[in-house]
């Protein structure tokens, strides 16, 4: 049945003729496939927007949040899942740029794709930042107004009516707008960004494959790999559904929760008070999590200009220029001691930071506190990149895993790493947290180093033939097969009831509760699927 439908497909719009990457058999893995999720998570957010924008009146924006939220049918379950659809797509954009800039995947010929993410995510915080405002709360009115205050102290007021219009009498027409139109941007920039990733250079090949730039598979290779149509689209759809799973079950069950003060920024989905209602002046104000580092850096001495250039000017210039700074063709983040350095640094100041502004909102900090929280992660991480003699210790492993060198620094580490997440559960100060967040980074580096030879050797002691391997690979497809039995029975009566959940009310989250878990289990069907058919015993890098 599934070759028949693909084959009505294939020969009536050409699939095979499509000039995607063809991806090698090795690369079905979700961490070369982040991109996927941040669109998978940019398509939810555009689709729930559209649902949204049907009956939000930005003229009276608070007032139209809470008639969707009370009022229209599943109101609640688009508009929550909206909000996490965009937390899902900054984070996921996040470790997306993370990821590619360790495995130094803006050199050469990818500078543009490079350049075009960082546009996108600093797009993407934006527009974040506008949507959240339209719920139009005393949260929402709270960072307009610090917003607008950063634009005042940088000689930029003029921006303010631009960018805001008259939101402090609870009119969001402008910031719609606003909104809108970053969306349709970041929109073109896709665009572009897949064409160049996808249709120009493919998939970053393994290190094993190709250690230097540039590394890119030439096109008269691409013929030996699979075609996009349809392995691709299957393995597609099962991230895309997965991810629409998480960003529609995790908002509408928080609901039902009540946090602390503290996980508000990060947990907590549903709107605060009104700002001129008298239950307003209770609420602790905090911008949207994803600008905490933001908020806490402009609590630091000094005139707003500086801590806005510390905060982002530098960071997304340095983003935009590393891949023309940065080259040396080798791809091993340990041969690019200086640049690795740097992006450890920049992951842990942005989540020292915004932990930091979650903990003391609107707090002046001195420049011994800052010395304090930010100096440790650079000299513990300074001195595991630049000290620690990474070659010798990847020789060492690959001669085994009896160089005692190695296993001592290891061993070192760990107990370091474990004393440093002791210390910060008895103190709970900032200073410790850049000290577990430090050695964790030297930990995970370690770790990442020794994982594969520990694996070889286990492999190299249970060394089984490629006819073993597929009887063991066929019997684990027939219990595949079963599951997605069992799936399905399970998705019946979910299908069945999820109906008579109320469309308002109390309930009515439930219903995007059982949504997402039929998407999760619809895109574990095809996962399966994707194991099942095309899975196969032995899948070299090449």
């Amino acid at each position: 049945m599934g070759n028949r439908v693909s084959n009505w497909f294939k020969e009536r719009i050409n699939m095979e003729d499509l000039p995607f990457f063809r991806t090698p058999d090795y690369m079905y893995h979700v961490g070369d496939w982040l991109g996927a999720l941040v669109a998978a998570a940019f398509f939810y957010t555009v689709i729930s927007g559209l649902i949204i924008l049907l009956y939000y009146d930005p003229a009276a924006g608070y007032q139209s949040t809470e008639t969707i939220i009370n009022k229209v049918p599943y109101g609640s379950v688009v508009l929550y899942s909206h909000l996490y659809g965009a937390y899902a797509m900054i984070i996921l954009a996040f470790v997306h740029m993370f990821r590619n800039y360790f495995v130094g995947a803006y050199k050469k010929p990818r500078e543009i794709v490079w350049i075009l993410g960082v546009l996108m995510l600093a797009l993407t915080l934006g527009a974040s930042f506008l949507g959240y405002s339209l719920i139009g709360d005393v949260l929402a009115v709270s960072a307009v107004d610090v917003g607008a205050g950063i634009l005042g102290s940088l000689g930029l007021s003029s921006l303010v009516p631009i960018l805001f219009g008259n939101y402090s009498a609870g009119d969001y027409t402008r910031v719609l707008a606003m909104h809108i139109i970053l969306v349709a941007l970041i929109g073109l920039l896709f665009l572009i960004h897949f064409f160049l990733a996808d249709l120009q250079y493919g998939m970053m090949p393994s290190r094993k494959v190709k250690d230097k730039a540039p590394a890119v598979y030439p096109k008269s290779e691409w013929q030996k790999f699979n075609p996009w149509w349809p392995r691709n689209f299957i393995y597609m759809m099962s991230l895309i559904f997965l991810t629409w799973g998480f960003i529609l079950i995790i908002p509408n069950a928080l609901v039902y929760f009540t946090f602390p003060q503290i996980a508000n920024p990060f947990l907590n989905p549903k709107p605060a008070p009104p700002p001129n209602s008298p239950a307003a002046a209770t609420v602790t104000t905090y911008p949207p999590w994803f600008f905490l580092f933001v908020y806490k850096i402009a609590d630091f001495p000094g005139s707003v200009l500086v801590d806005m250039t510390i905060a982002l000017f530098i960071p997304l210039i340095y983003l935009l220029v590393v891949p023309f700074i940065d080259r040396s063709p080798y791809l091993h983040p340990l041969k690019r001691r200086v640049f690795t350095w740097i992006g450890i640094l920049m992951m842990i100041y942005l989540i020292q930071s915004s932990l930091w502004g979650d903990l003391a909102p609107g707090v002046p900090v001195s420049m011994s506190e800052i010395l304090e929280v930010y100096l440790p992660p650079a000299i513990i991480t300074g001195l595991g990149i630049f000290l620690i003699p990474w070659e010798k210790v990847s020789k060492g492993l690959s001669k085994g895993m009896s160089n005692p060198p190695t296993m001592l620094a290891f061993t070192f580490v760990t107990l370091a790493f474990a004393s440093s997440m002791i210390y910060f559960l008895t103190t709970l100060s900032l200073a410790s947290l850049a000290t577990v967040i430090s050695l964790g980074s030297i930990f995970v580096i370690l770790a990442k180093l020794l994982t594969p030879y520990v694996m070889r050797a286990q492999q190299d002691e249970n060394a089984v033939s490629v006819e073993e391997a597929s009887k063991v690979l066929e019997k684990k497809k027939r219990i595949a097969q079963i599951i997605m039995i069992i799936l399905f029975i399970v998705a019946i009566p979910i299908v069945v009831t999820m109906w008579t959940i109320p469309p308002t009310g109390y309930y009515s989250n439930l219903f995007g509760v059982d949504l997402g878990v039929l998407f999760l289990i619809l895109g574990e069907e095809f996962s399966l699927y994707h194991y099942v058919v095309y899975k196969k015993p032995v899948e070299k890098e090449e």
